[in-house]
């Protein structure tokens, strides 16, 4: 009697699972959002590159940005020829630079040791550099069709609210939803199901205001047709620090003076004005000032620029990498999107 019961409670979650996976199939099929850049012509070069932009980003955000990229780099030769610095030019202005220098890093392990081909076993792929197993699960999944678990911020919340979980860490939320990822996550049509739950939670299962009438698993989540909990939005916005930043940005009519930002907390690898300790104006000592606020994920920027105009362009006594830059060439460097406006409009 135990036995037969084991069975049917066995039998019953698997159909649960198989109806949860089979409901978010087939609503992709009907409703996703098969009109993404990166759905059509898939290969797996683009839905890598795709993948490592929506690291931390919004789709509508990502869109123009891949569609640029990808018109400039279409494909793993194209990247391999290209510079760190230029990688970085055509991300300028998506954030998160760290995601594009990973990129390059990534193109060289692959082009090393792979043959040029992105590799097709999710061992390798979380090999690379910024490849972690979420996003090593997407390009498995949607690349190769190959069910391999997800857990991005999406999926997160659609899987957290069906099944409810209760946790006490942070690290133990994320174990329990790895583990009912597994279970969900079907064989066969990984493809659908995988963009289907992304969709999904990026869509009907919203952070603040889900439909839940309008989602195909709402009849078997726990968290359906219920208030939504506004503990994130009550939670005492975290302080970020603010650092201050002094630059001067010596110019002439042509061009403007800029210096490459080595390793730091922020604006890594980017071209952005000189520290004004570290060298003197030769020259022209006038100049106008141009107060910029810019915040970060982890910080605000406060920076003060002073903005010289000289007669004529000069060497400098330091070690900083520094370079005259064309005013007409701006858009080739990759510079933060303040520092760019400032001189875009000088």
């Amino acid at each position: 009697m135990l036995l037969t019961r084991m069975v049917q409670l066995n039998q019953k979650k698997l159909s649960s699972m198989n109806s949860f996976s089979n409901r978010i199939i087939n609503w992709y099929k009907n409703n996703g959002r098969h009109d993404l850049p990166w759905r059509k012509n898939i290969s797996p070069y683009s839905i890598w590159i795709s993948e490592i932009m929506l690291q931390q980003t919004q789709v509508k955000t990502v869109i123009p940005y891949f569609n640029k990229f990808i018109e400039k780099y279409p494909n793993l030769e194209a990247l391999r020829q290209a510079s760190e610095d230029e990688i970085l030019a055509q991300w300028s202005g998506l954030g998160f630079y760290r995601r594009a220098k990973n990129i390059y890093k990534a193109c060289r392990v692959i082009s090393e040791n792979f043959n040029s081909k992105l590799p097709t076993n999710i061992n390798d792929l979380e090999s690379l550099p910024g490849i972690g197993r979420s996003t090593a699960g997407a390009i498995m999944s949607i690349a190769f069709n190959e069910g391999h678990p997800i857990l991005d911020a999406n999926v997160k919340r659609v899987l957290g609210r069906y099944k409810k979980i209760s946790f006490k860490t942070e690290n133990e939320k994320q174990k329990k939803l790895w583990l009912i990822s597994e279970k969900l996550t079907p064989n066969k049509e990984s493809f659908e199901y995988t963009q289907g739950i992304m969709d999904l939670g990026a869509t009907h299962c919203s952070k603040s205001t889900p439909s839940c009438d309008l989602c195909p698993v709402s009849n078997n989540c726990d968290s359906a047709f219920k208030e939504v909990s506004n503990k994130v939005s009550l939670r005492k916005a975290i302080q970020k620090p603010t650092v201050k930043l002094n630059f001067i940005l010596p110019h002439t009519k042509n061009e403007i003076l800029m210096h490459k930002k080595q390793a730091s907390e922020y604006w890594e690898s980017l071209w952005i004005p000189i520290d004004g300790n570290e060298v003197k104006i030769k020259g022209n000592q006038k100049y106008s000032k141009i107060k910029v606020n810019h915040p970060l994920s982890h910080l605000n920027l406060d920076m003060k620029i002073k903005a010289f105009e000289i007669d004529k362009k000069y060497d400098l006594d330091s070690n900083l990498e520094y370079k005259w830059i064309k005013k007409s060439k701006v858009n080739e460097y990759a510079m933060p999107t303040p520092i760019k406006k400032v001189v875009s409009a000088l």
